[in-house]
C-alpha cells in the first residue's frame, strides 16, 4: 500500500459535492456501519478493525459535480500539487511536519502570504534575500522592508525572498536537525542567495546579524568570506562562494564603521533606487564572470551610495576617520534620495498579527524642522511631500487590495504634511461605508486641530493621541529648537480634551544639552499645570508619560556632546518622586544601561566591531527588546573589557569628547555640577570641532561647518525656522543638484466632513458554505484564520453585514467549528450575513478568488436569517448532528508526555493546546525513537473495549468553578470507531480511491502510525467526544502511550432547520375575529361590530 503526499488535494479526494454536501455523498464503504440512532438501543456498533490494503489502477472511480462554475485547469491542479508536496508532506525544509507544528506561530516562516511573490529559482541571474534581524512580527510590518521586497521582483531576471530572525524554538530545531536558516519563500538555505541584506535600524541590532550569519553557516566578516572565496574563479554562491552580505537602513547610513567588519558593502540612503541599480551592477558582472573583488569594485564604482569597508582604512591617530585606499573609489560617498511613491508601499497582507498590523501609506519623507537631537531629521532632508490625490487613491486601491481595516499615514511628522487634513477628510468621506479606521503616529501639538481630530476619530472610537515636547521648559524647547511655545502646547491638548479625549500620552527626554535640574522638574510641572487645564469636576485628563535619555546622534549639531549615566538615574529619581504625586499619571522610563550601549555603538568607530562581536559570543542578542537589561549590559561590559576597551574610550583617546563639558571656561558648561550647569552666550571657538569623526566620510548633504554654526546658535537658545514652510534658508547644505529641493505642495480646500462610519446590521442573506482546509493554511490558527476571511471578504467588496457592537464593529463571518493548528479538513463550515441578496454561486466565486492555496471554497447553500414566526435561524452549533474524524497517531516513549499534566481535555476550544502538546510529543518520539511502530493488535483490542464498554467515564475541569473537577459520560457520544494500520510513509506513491481507507491512508503520517476514525454524536451535550479524549481512552486500554501526530475532520453532518410549531391559540383567535369580520360584511350587524376595524390589526 502506498500513501499519497496530502490528505486534502484534490486529486485525493475531489470536491464535494453541492447536494448534502457531505462527504458520505462523495464515497461509500464496501461495509458500512450503522449509525447510534439506526441501530437497537444498547447495541452497540460493530467494529471493523483492518489494514490498508494496496490500492492501483483499478480502484474504484468516481464522479462529482461541483459546485464551482468550472473546475481547475491541468495547470492549475499541478501548481495545487507542487505546492502541496512543498507544505503539507511529512516533512518541510527536511524537518518532520510535526516539529513544525509544535513551533509557537509556524506560519511566520512559510512566505505563503497575500502578496507574496514566488519566482522560479533557475530563471533568476541574481537572487536577492533581504534578511530582517528581527522576529517576523516586526519586520513584515516594517515599511522598507515591504517597498524593496516589491521593486525587486518587479525586476527580470532577480529574485528577492526573505527571511527573519528565528524565534527560540525555531533556533533550536534548525540546530537540532543541523539546517540552515532559509528563505521563506524558496525553503532554500541562505548561503545560497547572491546577496543578503539586513536592515540596520538600531545600534544593539549588529548581535542580532551575527546571529543570523551563524546560523547560516556563513562567514561573520567580509574578510573571512574573502578568505574562503575559490581561488581564480567567479563570484558564485551556488558554487562555493559566500553571499555578498550588505547592510542598509538609518544607521548604517549615520555610522556605518562600528559594523564595517560585517559587511561586504553598505547600500546608503533610500534604497527604491538604489537597489534595483545594485541589482543591474551585479546581473552585468555575473555575465562577464569576474571574481568577488571584481564585482564589488564595480558596485562602488557604478552605483552611488554603495560603500565597501574593505576598500577603506582608519588609520591610527586620526580618530577613527577612514580614507580610500583603492584606487578608483570616492572619498566620500553620498547617500541617495529617492522621492517617495506610496504605490510602492502596498503588497504583503501577513496571516500572523504584527506590530503594525494596518496599511501604512508614507505621506511625506524627510523633514527640515531642524531639531537639533534629531538624527532622522538630518539624514532625510530635503522634504518631499507626497501629491495629495495621490495619497488618496494609494490608500483607497490599498484598502481593497489588502483587506486591512486600518491604515496608517507615515511620516516624521505628519502634521508638516499641510495637506493632512484635507487628504484626511477625503479619504474617511470614500470610506464612509466601510469600518476602516485610521492612525497617525506622533504628532506635532501645535498643529492639533478639528479637523485633524475628525480624521483620527474611528465609528465614536477614538485612537490614541502622542504628543511629544520632548523638554519641561520654554528654555530647553529653544536650545534643542523644537519650536513649540507654552501656548501652543496647551492648545493642542486643549483641543484634544474638549473634543472628547481623557488620555494622551507625552514624550520628554532628559540628559539634553544645557539641562538643569530646573527643566528636569518643568516636566512634572508641564502635566500638572495640563491636568489643571484640562478638567471637568471631577475628571482631569490622564497622562502616559515616557521619559527617555538623550543619546547623542552622527550628523546632528549635539553629535559632540556627552552623557553621564550618573546624571541620568539621578535625575530619573527625581522625576519619579514628582510623578508619582500626580494624579493618573503613569511614567515610563528608558533604562539607563540600554541608553549607554546605544551611545558606545552609535559615535564608534572600527574598533566597535571587535566590542560586538564578543559580545554577541557571550549571548547579546535581541538587545532591542530590552527582555533582559542586567543580562546584556553585563555581556557587553565583559565584551568591552575582553578587547582591552572601556566605555569612554573615545574620551580618553581625544583627552576629551564634550566640547560643552567643565574645561576651566564655565561658558562652556553643558551638564555636571549635581544639575547646576548652564549654557552661557559666547562664541563658541573649539579646535576640537574640526577633529576628524569615523563618520566624515559619508556625505549626507548636510555640511560640517553648518552643524558647528547651529551648535553656537543652541548656546544662544536661538531657533532656526522650519525652511520648507518658512522660505528662509539655514544654508545647512543639501538643497541642490545632488539631493534636490524641498517639495511641498499648497494643501487643497478640506472638504466637507460626511460624518463617522455607520454599521449597517441588516441581515438580508445567510450564506452557509463547505469549504476544506490543506496545505500551508493548516499553519494558520483559528484567531489569524478570522483576520483572514474578514480580509478576504473586504478584498471580494462583499456588502458583509456588521454586528452592533458599541466598542469593536466586526463583521458578520462566523467559523463555528475551529480546527486545531495543524489539522486539515475535507469538510469546514463558514457563515456569513450580508445586508443585500446576492446570487450565492456568484459570492462564492468572488469570495474563492480572494483566498490563498488551502482554502477552497466547495458548497454553498442559503440558510434561514429569519424563521417564519419571526425568530433567528437556528446556529450551526444547534443544528450540528455529528462530526467524523480521522487521527493519526503514532507511539510515545515513557518518558514524554503526550499532553501536559493539568490541561483540559473536554471541550473544543481548547483542542488546540492539547494538539500542540500531542505534537510535540509526537516530534520528540520521531526524533528519540526512530522507527517506532503501534501496536494495531493492541489497538484494535482497545478499540473493541471501548466499543463494548456501557459507560465512558471522564473528568473535566468545570467551567464555572475553579478547582473543581467534573465527571461525564461519553459512551452515548461515540457512534462510529474504526482503526487503520499506516504501513508505509508518506511521499512513496498516489492513490486515487475514494475509501475510507484510502483516506486515511492519504493523511502525512510517518511509517508505523496508525489512524483511528470515529464519528462522534453533538447533540448529548457533555457526551460529545474529543480526539484528545479518545487517544488518551484508547491509549489507557491499548497499554501504549499515543500521541496525536495529525488530524483530519472529513465530515460535518446538520439537522433540518427547525419548523416553528404554530400557535393554536393565536390561530383560534384570528378565525374567530374573521367570522366576527364576515359577518359584519354581510349583514352590518353582530358581535364586536361596532369599530371593530380599530380593534384588531387586519395585517
Amino acid at each position: 500500500m502506498q500513501l499519497s503526499q496530502l490528505a486534502l488535494r484534490w486529486t485525493v479526494l475531489g470536491p464535494l459535492p453541492q447536494s448534502g454536501g457531505h462527504l458520505d455523498s462523495c464515497y461509500r464503504p464496501t461495509t458500512s456501519t450503522p449509525s447510534r440512532s439506526s441501530r437497537p438501543a444498547g447495541q452497540s456498533p460493530k467494529i471493523r478493525c483492518q489494514a490498508s490494503a494496496t490500492t492501483s489502477s483499478s480502484s474504484s472511480s468516481f464522479t462529482i459535480k461541483s459546485s464551482s462554475p468550472s473546475l481547475p485547469s491541468a495547470a492549475e491542479l499541478e501548481a495545487r500539487e507542487e505546492l502541496a508536496l512543498r507544505s503539507s508532506d511529512a516533512a518541510i525544509y527536511g524537518i518532520p511536519r510535526s516539529e513544525w507544528l509544535a513551533l509557537d506561530k509556524p506560519a511566520r516562516y512559510l512566505g505563503n502570504e497575500f502578496g507574496s511573490v514566488h519566482k522560479p529559482w533557475n530563471d533568476a541571474q541574481i537572487r536577492f534575500a533581504l534578511t530582517y534581524p528581527e522576529i517576523y512580527e516586526v519586520g513584515a510590518s516594517n515599511l522598507g522592508h515591504i517597498i524593496l521586497y516589491g521593486l525587486l521582483n518587479q525586476e527580470p531576471g532577480v529574485l528577492c525572498d526573505r527571511a527573519y530572525y528565528p524565534g527560540a524554538d525555531m533556533s533550536a530545531m534548525l540546530k537540532r536537525h543541523d539546517k540552515k536558516l532559509f528563505g521563506v519563500e524558496s525553503r532554500r538555505p541562505l548561503d545560497q542567495f547572491d546577496v543578503l541584506g539586513f536592515s540596520l535600524s538600531y545600534e544593539l541590532g549588529g548581535t542580532n546579524i551575527l546571529d543570523m550569519l551563524q546560523m547560516s553557516g556563513i562567514p561573520l566578516s567580509w574578510e573571512e568570506r574573502k578568505a574562503a572565496e575559490p581561488k581564480g574563479k567567479p563570484f558564485d554562491p551556488l558554487n562555493g562562494s559566500s553571499p555578498l552580505v550588505f547592510a542598509g537602513g538609518p544607521t548604517a547610513t549615520s555610522n556605518p564603521e562600528p559594523f564595517a567588519a560585517f559587511f561586504d558593502f553598505f547600500a546608503l540612503g533610500d534604497g527604491e533606487e538604489l537597489l534595483v541599480e545594485i541589482g543591474q551592477s551585479l546581473k552585468r558582472s555575473r555575465t562577464a564572470g569576474v571574481d568577488r573583488e571584481t564585482t564589488l569594485l564595480n558596485l562602488t564604482q557604478e552605483v552611488e551610495g554603495v560603500y565597501v569597508p574593505q576598500f577603506y582604512d582608519a588609520p591610527a591617530g586620526w580618530g577613527g576617520a577612514v580614507f580610500p585606499i583603492k584606487e578608483g573609489v570616492s572619498p566620500r560617498i553620498r547617500r541617495r534620495v529617492c522621492a517617495p511613491d506610496p504605490f510602492q508601499q502596498i503588497g504583503l497582507t501577513p496571516y500572523v498579527d504584527t506590530i503594525h498590523n494596518r496599511l501604512t501609506v508614507e505621506i511625506r519623507r524627510g523633514c527640515t524642522r531642524g531639531c537639533r537631537f534629531c538624527q532622522p531629521g538630518m539624514l532625510t532632508r530635503p522634504a518631499r511631500d507626497v501629491e495629495p490625490d495621490k495619497v488618496v487613491e494609494a490608500v483607497e486601491w490599498g484598502m481593497r487590495t489588502t483587506g486591512y481595516n486600518e491604515f496608517s499615514l507615515l511620516s516624521l511628522s505628519c502634521s508638516d504634511y499641510l495637506s493632512l487634513p484635507a487628504v484626511g477628510i477625503e479619504i474617511k468621506n470614500r470610506l464612509q461605508k466601510e469600518n476602516v479606521s485610521l492612525s497617525l503616529p506622533s504628532q506635532r501639538v501645535d498643529r492639533f486641530d478639528e479637523n485633524i481630530a475628525n480624521v483620527v476619530t474611528n465609528s465614536g472610537k477614538r485612537s490614541g493621541l502622542t504628543f511629544a515636547p520632548e523638554a519641561g521648559t520654554q528654555r530647553l524647547r529653544d536650545i534643542i529648537n523644537k519650536g513649540l511655545t507654552n501656548e501652543e502646547l496647551l492648545r493642542g491638548v486643549k483641543t484634544a480634551w474638549d473634543r472628547g479625549w481623557r488620555q494622551v500620552k507625552l514624550y520628554f527626554m532628559i540628559g539634553l544639552p544645557g539641562e538643569t535640574d530646573a527643566d528636569v522638574m518643568g516636566i512634572a510641572e508641564t502635566i500638572e499645570w495640563l491636568q489643571r487645564e484640562c478638567r471637568d469636576g471631577k475628571w482631569h485628563l490622564a497622562v502616559n508619560v515616557t521619559i527617555s535619555n538623550f543619546s547623542p546622534k552622527p550628523h546632528t549639531p549635539f553629535q559632540w556632546h556627552s552623557v553621564s549615566t550618573a546624571e541620568f538615574r539621578r535625575k530619573q529619581i527625581m522625576l519619579k518622586e514628582a510623578c508619582s504625586k500626580l494624579w493618573q499619571v503613569k511614567a515610563n522610563f528608558t533604562p539607563v544601561r540600554i541608553s549607554a550601549m546605544e551611545d558606545f555603538v552609535s559615535r564608534g568607530d572600527r574598533r566597535v566591531a571587535a566590542v560586538i562581536r564578543r559580545a554577541w559570543e557571550l549571548g547579546a542578542t535581541n538587545d532591542a527588546w530590552w527582555q533582559s537589561t542586567d543580562t546584556a549590559h553585563s555581556a557587553w561590559s565583559d565584551a568591552i573589557e575582553d578587547v582591552n576597551m572601556t566605555w569612554k574610550y573615545r574620551q580618553v583617546d581625544t583627552g576629551e569628547w564634550d566640547v560643552l563639558e567643565k574645561t576651566g571656561d564655565e561658558r562652556y558648561r553643558g551638564q555636571g555640577g549635581g544639575g547646576k550647569g548652564r549654557l552661557d552666550r559666547g562664541v563658541l571657538a573649539d579646535e576640537r570641532l574640526d577633529a576628524p569623526l569615523p563618520w566624515d566620510h559619508i556625505d549626507t548633504g548636510i555640511t560640517k561647518f553648518w552643524l558647528k554654526t547651529d551648535l553656537q546658535r543652541a548656546l544662544e537658545a536661538a531657533t532656526v525656522p522650519d525652511c520648507s514652510h518658512s522660505g528662509l534658508c539655514s544654508e545647512c547644505g543639501v538643497c541642490g543638484d545632488e539631493f534636490g529641493e524641498n517639495v511641498v505642495f499648497e494643501p487643497p480646500p478640506v472638504p466637507d466632513f460626511k460624518g463617522h462610519y455607520r454599521p449597517n446590521a441588516t441581515r438580508a442573506q445567510r450564506l452557509r458554505f463547505r469549504f476544506a482546509k490543506g496545505q500551508d493554511m493548516v499553519f494558520v490558527g483559528h484567531l489569524d484564520m478570522m483576520t483572514t476571511w474578514d480580509r478576504a471578504a473586504r478584498r471580494a467588496a462583499l456588502p458583509i453585514s456588521a454586528d452592533e457592537s458599541p466598542f469593536n464593529v466586526r463583521q458578520r463571518i462566523y467559523a463555528p467549528l475551529p480546527l486545531s493548528l495543524g489539522a486539515t479538513a475535507t469538510e469546514d463550515i463558514l457563515e456569513i450575513f450580508l445586508t443585500e441578496k446576492r446570487d450565492p454561486e456568484v459570492v462564492r466565486a468572488q469570495l474563492q478568488a480572494q483566498l490563498p492555496p488551502g482554502l477552497d471554497l466547495v458548497a454553498v447553500e442559503e440558510a434561514e436569517v429569519k424563521k417564519i414566526d419571526g425568530s433567528n435561524g437556528e446556529k450551526v452549533s444547534t443544528l450540528l448532528e455529528s462530526l467524523e474524524w480521522y487521527v493519526g497517531v503514532v507511539p510515545v516513549a515513557e518518558n514524554i508526555t503526550a499532553i501536559e499534566e493539568g490541561e483540559e481535555q473536554g471541550e473544543e476550544s481548547k483542542q488546540s493546546s492539547s494538539f500542540k502538546s500531542s505534537a510535540r510529543a509526537a516530534a520528540a518520539c520521531a526524533s528519540s525513537t526512530p522507527g517506532a511502530t503501534v501496536n494495531i493488535e493492541a489497538l484494535k483490542t482497545a478499540v473493541e473495549a471501548v466499543l463494548a464498554a456501557d459507560s465512558l467515564h471522564v473528568t473535566r475541569p468545570s467551567k464555572k468553578r475553579k478547582g473543581k473537577i467534573n465527571s461525564a459520560d461519553i459512551r452515548s457520544g461515540l457512534m462510529e470507531l474504526e482503526v487503520y494500520e499506516v504501513q508505509n510513509p508518506v511521499g512513496t506513491g498516489t492513490t486515487h480511491s475514494t475509501t475510507r481507507t484510502s483516506v486515511a491512508s492519504a493523511l502525512p503520517l510517518p511509517e508505523g502510525a496508525a489512524v483511528i476514525r470515529f464519528r462522534t454524536g453533538c447533540a448529548f451535550g457533555n457526551a460529545v467526544v474529543t480526539p484528545a479524549v479518545l487517544v488518551d481512552l484508547i491509549s489507557q486500554r491499548s497499554g501504549q502511550k499515543l500521541a496525536i501526530a495529525h488530524l483530519h475532520r472529513s465530515n460535518v453532518r446538520l439537522n433540518p432547520a427547525s419548523i416553528p410549531q404554530p400557535d393554536w391559540m393565536k390561530l383560534r383567535s384570528l378565525a374567530r375575529m374573521e367570522g366576527h369580520l364576515s359577518v359584519q360584511r354581510e349583514n352590518g350587524t353582530g358581535p364586536w361590530s361596532g369599530g371593530l376595524e380599530n380593534r384588531i390589526d387586519v395585517s
